[in-house]
């Protein structure tokens, strides 16, 4: 996912998945396991659930305030998932990448094409379950959500999927550790780009080059 809009040295990863799939515990991982990696404090309009906070795991806000922040053209993609509305901050991405941080969105395959059209060196990466059942049971261990819900994902986990061909990198979350090995790779490829590494290492290169 790239085009020819203006480069910064840090990347902005687009991570989507099924729900259930193991995004949010493999991107926590991640940013525990690398440096100079974030992930982007979404809005939503839906209601908090145990144990999240506001302002950490997403920004809570009411559907008026979120209606304000898209006329305001404040959201670099939004959509609207499962009933309820998330949005991502343009202004706070373009800052942390061009601090050179890397940045990642955990957003749908709708969001992914939204970002794709605004925003350059996009890399963008599909997390899938290695089965159905496998899927099914995830969701159910969760223990967040009612059979009725769990049906509902489970029927919206085939068209979901079938977006997996519109991202760059494809990572099978069937054993935890080498899927998260995986994406660690994928990260540190990203990082020996030319216009990161040029920002990154400006005084060495001006010397090599003096």
């Amino acid at each position: 996912m790239s085009n020819n809009k203006i480069q910064y040295p840090g990347t902005l990863f687009v991570f989507a998945a099924p729900s259930g799939a193991g995004k949010t515990s493999l991107v926590k991982a991640l940013l525990e396991n690398m440096d100079s990696i974030s992930v982007s404090v979404s809005h939503t309009t839906r209601a908090m659930r145990p144990g999240e906070e506001d302002g950490i795991d997403y920004n809570f806000i009411d559907i008026l305030h979120f209606e304000k922040m898209v006329s305001e053209n404040a959201f670099l993609e939004h959509a609207k998932v499962f009933d309820h509305y998330y949005g991502t901050s343009c202004a706070d991405i373009k800052q942390q990448l061009a601090q050179g941080i890397d940045v990642i969105l955990e957003i749908d395959w709708q969001g992914a094409r939204q970002v794709c059209e605004l925003m350059s060196e996009i890399s963008g990466v599909f997390i899938l379950p290695p089965s159905r059942q496998a899927l099914k049971e995830r969701l159910q261990g969760r223990g967040q959500d009612s059979e009725q819900i769990i049906a509902r994902r489970m029927r919206d986990a085939q068209s979901e999927i079938s977006h997996y061909i519109e991202f760059d990198y494809v990572v099978i979350n069937d054993d935890f550790n080498t899927a998260l090995t995986e994406l660690q790779a994928i990260v540190t490829c990203h990082r020996q780009r030319r216009v990161a590494q040029m920002w990154r290492h400006a005084k060495m290169l001006k010397a090599l080059l003096a």
